[in-house]
């Protein structure tokens, strides 16, 4: 090792956390810097009544990824598979849904061997529909809304060949299947706190960085924060940038963008404008109970929709609804991405919570101010108004081939770079992604160091 061992790691989500571990275990002399009063990034939980949790953040483990399920095997956090019916809502009404499979028939004619496109492009190329056939017509744009709905994205600028190479990366780790963590993904987060702490690893929170100063072998921090009357430096060997793509996209003198001194590469500056930060608004709704057990929706009305785990629609506010399932916690969350979300990002709470509520009882054929007197409890996070995330998590625009790889490459073996967005195995916008772009960027520092 270098006889300075010594790194700055700028940002305390899953992916600093991580690399701060393993750079701990190696040796290293590392300092966290984090924005935010809370480490942890775009995971954030808040524990509820009873076993209950609410993410505002990220709530599913995609797959059998081994950055999340070895922590949380080796530390036997309890993990429930989401079960459960999927219902979709239609001019006839609620009915089990029955789309998947030829929605998934027009993903699997995806191809990455030709010249990439936009996913629009894509089905206007490939699924004409000369004769305006309805039934067509409605599964093309149950495809739209899957891929803007599960992506954030816009399906005008997401790339082909970004959704064909995450899809890859799914099959590979069974990401058609979905967990929780009992008590949420705050339980992930206190193995890597304990991780780090055992190290003596500092974390500084309420530090925003606003500068760094770098040359080959040496960087430079310039950070303030609310209790700071002037700025606070921290100088280091290595500097390991963690930062949201939405940060690193921001204008510098904007709240909460990092000024590079020199700035970087053109390379890095042109990876980004081939990353894109989706866009989403979820609010999750606690309830006294789960009067949706009772409900049997024409035309099944003897079927209950007790077993509810995901409600679909084409509601232009919250599209998409899920529960808690297998978890019978009265609570569902609704999620309204890309144009849904840019209505509601920038509105108070009481906007968010009131177009949900008017679009559940839409859905479920109720009141909505029946469902305001059942309501104990609304949760949302405004990640696109959060000036330290700016977008909920990254996508691939088109002729985006190679951007993560360039956005993650290091600089002159002192600038490196971490977090979701540069993860290089296809788990672009995961939390395990994140977690293995900040194993890299440690080992690339490992390596540095020699």
């Amino acid at each position: 090792m270098a006889k300075d061992g010594s790194v700055i790691i700028v940002g305390g989500g899953i992916a600093g956390l991580a690399a701060a571990s393993k750079l701990g275990e190696a040796g290293f002399s590392v300092i966290v810097l984090e924005a935010r009063d809370r480490v942890g990034g775009r995971i954030f939980t808040r524990r509820e009544r009873g076993d209950s949790s609410v993410e505002f953040g990220a709530e599913f483990i995609h797959g059998l990824p081994p950055e999340i399920w070895e922590p949380v095997q080796e530390n036997g956090l309890g993990v429930n598979e989401v079960e459960g019916e999927s219902w979709c809502a239609s001019d006839e009404g609620i009915l089990p849904c029955r789309f998947f499979r030829e929605v998934e028939s027009i993903l699997e004619k995806m191809d990455d061997s030709s010249p990439d496109e936009s996913f629009l492009d894509f089905l206007k190329r490939r699924f004409p529909n000369p004769k305006h056939d309805s039934r067509e017509e409605e599964i093309k744009q149950r495809a739209i809304r899957y891929v803007s709905g599960f992506n954030a994205a816009d399906p005008a600028q997401i790339g082909v060949h970004w959704l064909v190479q995450s899809t890859r990366a799914e099959v590979g780790i069974q990401g058609h299947r979905a967990f929780r963590l009992k008590g949420g993904y705050e339980g992930l987060l206190d193995i890597f706190r304990k991780r780090i702490a055992d190290k003596d690893i500092k974390v500084h929170t309420n530090c925003v960085v606003e500068r760094v100063s770098w040359q080959k072998g040496a960087a430079e921090v310039t950070t303030h924060s609310a209790e700071q009357t002037h700025s606070i430096s921290f100088k280091a060997r290595y500097l390991l940038s963690t930062l949201p793509l939405g940060l690193l996209k921001a204008p510098v003198g904007e709240e909460g963008a990092v000024q590079f001194a020199p700035q970087l590469p053109a390379g890095k500056l042109g990876a980004l404008d081939k990353l894109e930060m989706g866009e989403v608004i979820r609010v999750t709704l606690l309830f006294r109970d789960r009067f949706w057990d009772a409900i049997c929706p024409p035309p099944e009305r003897d079927k209950p929709l007790s077993e509810m785990s995901f409600l679909l629609s084409q509601d232009e506010w919250f599209p998409t609804w899920w529960t808690a399932m297998p978890d019978k916690a009265p609570m569902i969350t609704g999620w309204a991405p890309f144009r849904s979300a840019r209505r509601l990002s920038g509105q108070n709470s009481s906007f968010v919570v009131e177009h949900a509520l008017s679009t559940l009882g839409k859905l479920l054929g109720m009141n909505s101010s029946d469902l305001k007197d059942r309501l104990t409890g609304a949760y949302f996070h405004d990640w696109q108004k959060d000036p330290f995330a700016r977008g909920a998590y990254s996508y691939g625009k088109v002729g985006g081939h190679g951007a993560q790889q360039a956005l993650g490459a290091p600089v002159e073996n002192t600038l490196f770079f971490a977090g979701e967005a540069t993860d290089t195995t296809g788990h672009n916008g995961t939390v395990h992604g994140a977690i293995a772009s900040g194993y890299r960027a440690a080992g690339e520092i490992v390596r540095a160091a020699g």
